[in-house]
């Protein structure tokens, strides 16, 4: 203790460091409930937290100059504390109110990072230039003193970025994590100017119980009611719940990870599909004739591949899945259990593609961009389309859900993607899984390319029939150019359907 009190300046400006990269990691968890976890979204918090900090440097470096007493510099940490807990306890309502404004997603991002993460770095950003004047004694030595602060604030940075993406979000989750840095300002702010109760002292301390109040309770009556488990993985933030299907009144388990659609769901009183676009991988079957291996590229509940197996006795299905706390999700909330001819990667997909063996498929599944909110750009491109083609054997053919529109403003994402899988495969076929969707709506629309020609012939499965005649036969004019590595704005595409849900 009496070393921390000697350098308690030098202790401020690490931990301060630390939770500023700790504030803009969880900021992406924090919002991608409400508007997903795109491009938009960091490069917003990044931008937003830079120049709320450069203010704060500018504010704090004249009002040290004026009142260079430590007293101050704990009121600042004691207030971003404060604000940091005001975040835990209006996020939820400030980010539902943003996500419902008829704006793009970029000002949707723009606006999130303002709100709910500005005013906190803002104080936070008085804390440097304050530590600076503190401790200056001469001019002397002025420029090892301010190097050695910076220095601190830099490792505190760093400590605080690996402890957030390798130890807070995975083990505590993000919302927990809020309050673990909040206590650590207000503690922190306390241990450099110990002061009376005061009117702005208790308030900041009601904001945070309220704030801690608030979430557990929340949490606590979701998971009563719909069985909710909000969890972090390294890769994203996972929600899973009971609902009821709205066609059949049956109930469901879904999984979803952005705040409009589901990406995975199963019948909680038996097996089949639950979601209307998964029965269309059963297409399969129609236009590559007993098939054997399949891969899949994402996995979440695992109800596609556990289908599989149930359906087609001889199949063999690769599952690359990035994320395994996914497939630990799956097994513990969507009966997934092991299997001989089950095989599960826990690899990027891309990379996966890119070392696979040559035209060793049957069959492509893609389902790892079913969402809008959340599409890996690698592999929408002609570069992993050029890799999928080639892992496929001759007649192999590739099945893919995607989000978008056929025609108008929303249609940029499809587009591109039909494109892109046109340039490569030599015949490709559109299915609308909502045949009274109009064109011009965002909707679930499946893609299937054949390697080489596509069956054109009637089917006698009833099932395959239906299904058959959800083809998409209209002419549409592709106005979109090939998605490449170099060049794949899928976020700007998507961004102009997003902005269909908030109409």
């Amino acid at each position: 203790m009496a070393f921390i009190r000697r350098n308690i300046l030098e202790v401020t400006v690490f931990v301060c460091g630390a939770v500023v990269m700790i504030y803009e990691i969880i900021g992406s968890r924090i919002v991608s409930p409400f508007i997903g976890t795109s491009t938009y979204v960091w490069t917003s918090l990044i931008g937003v937290i830079l120049a709320s900090l450069s203010i704060g440097y500018w504010m704090g470096g004249r009002f040290a100059d004026k009142h260079p007493k430590v007293k101050y510099l704990g009121s600042a940490i004691f207030v971003a504390g404060g604000l940091i807990s005001l975040n835990a306890l209006v996020k939820d309502v400030v980010l539902a109110t943003i996500a419902s404004a008829p704006i793009g997603l970029e000002f949707q991002s723009i606006l999130a990072s303002v709100l709910l993460f500005g005013p906190a770095s803002v104080a936070l950003g008085f804390v440097l230039p304050y530590a600076v004047k503190l401790r200056l004694l001469s001019l002397e030595d002025s420029g090892k003193t301010v190097g050695r602060l910076y220095a601190l604030s830099t490792v505190g940075s760093i400590v605080g970025t690996f402890a957030a993406g390798f130890l807070l979000i995975p083990f505590i989750g993000s919302v927990r994590t809020l309050y673990l840095i909040a206590a650590s300002l207000i503690l922190l702010a306390l241990l450099l100017a110990p002061f009376a109760v005061s009117r702005t002292g208790f308030a900041v301390l009601m904001l945070f119980v309220l704030g801690v109040v608030s979430n557990e309770s929340s949490a606590y009556y979701l998971w009563r009611v719909h069985e909710l488990h909000d969890l972090d993985t390294e890769y994203s933030r996972i929600r899973v719940f009971r609902t009821t299907d709205p066609k059949t009144g049956r109930t469901m388990r879904a999984l979803a990870t952005d705040p409009y659609y589901v990406q995975s769901a199963i019948y909680l009183d038996g097996d089949g599909l639950a979601l209307r676009y998964t029965p269309f991988y059963h297409l399969a079957r129609h236009f590559r004739p007993g098939f054997q291996k399949t891969l899949m590229i994402g996995g979440a509940g695992y109800t596609i591949p556990q289908e599989y197996l149930r359906t087609y006795p001889g199949a063999v299905v690769d599952v690359v899945e990035i994320d395994p706390a996914m497939t630990d999700i799956a097994q513990r909330h969507f009966r997934l259990e092991a299997d001989p001819r089950l095989n599960i990667i826990h690899e990027d997909g891309r990379v996966f593609l890119n070392e696979a063996a040559s035209g060793q498929y049957d069959v492509v599944l893609m389902d790892a961009f079913g969402s809008l909110f959340t599409v890996p750009y690698q592999l929408t491109t002609i570069e992993a389309v050029r890799n999928i083609r080639r892992v496929l054997n001759e007649n192999g053919i590739a099945i893919l859900n995607v989000g978008g529109a056929i025609r108008g403003p929303y249609s940029k994402f499809f587009q591109a993607e039909f494109a892109t899988y046109s340039a490569v495969f030599d015949r490709v076929l559109v299915f609308k899984v909502n045949p009274d969707s109009t064109d011009e709506q965002v909707q679930n629309l499946i893609i299937v390319a054949c390697r080489s020609g596509c069956n054109d012939a009637a089917a006698l499965d009833p099932e395959i029939a239906k299904m058959l005649s959800h083809r998409y036969l209209a002419v549409f004019p592709v106005t979109m150019p090939v998605l490449t590595d170099d060049h794949a704005p899928v976020e700007y595409y998507n961004s102009f359907a997003q902005r269909s849900r908030s109409r």
